[in-house]
Order: C-alpha cells, then structure tokens, then sequence
C-alpha cells in the first residue's frame, strides 16, 4: 500500500518532553503505524518544505485500561522525533506550546 505524504504524519505532539526538543530543532510527530524512516523523512520534507538531518520512530504499546468492570487497552501508536539541520524550522510549531 502506498501512503501519501499527508497520511504518514497524523498530528504534530506538543508536550513538555517536544517542547523541549524543538529548542533542539526535533520536532515530534504521530506517524502511520507501517511508516518507516525513509518515508517519515520523505514526508517531512514534501509537506513543511525543509531538509531532515536524521528520524527516530517510537512504538508506544497500548496500555490496560478500566472503566468499572470492563476492561481494555488504549491504542498503540507510533510516534517519530525528526531533527531538522541547524537553521531550519517549521513554522507550524512556532505558536504551539501547553
């Protein structure tokens, strides 16, 4: 299956830990969970128009959950930190914060 650019990143993640990392130029994605760093990177770089140094993807496991005596998982997901060369930024994280 082919994934389009705009189907690999879900929705930048803005928390304390990204926020921090963007001081570093890394910014913080929920990616598709096929996507692989080539095609993160690719993405990265058609949709906000910028040049990515490195990518590293995350799984983050679904964890158990109660609601009185049902029980379940929240989803797992995917996450990737892109670090972006000295210089670039994406403007779209420039007004985020908590």
């Amino acid at each position: 299956m082919k994934l389009l650019a705009h189907d690999i990143i879900i929705r930048p993640i803005v928390t304390e830990k990204s926020s921090r990392l963007m001081e570093h130029n890394k910014y913080t994605f929920e990616v598709h969970p096929s996507a692989n760093k080539i095609q993160v990177k690719e993405a990265v770089q058609e949709v906000f128009k910028v040049k990515v140094k490195n990518v590293h993807i995350i799984r983050v496991h679904a964890k158990p959950k109660r609601m009185g005596v049902f029980l379940g998982k929240t989803r797992s997901w995917k996450k990737a930190i892109v670090s972006l060369p000295e210089g670039e930024r994406i403007e779209f994280f420039e007004g985020a914060s908590i």
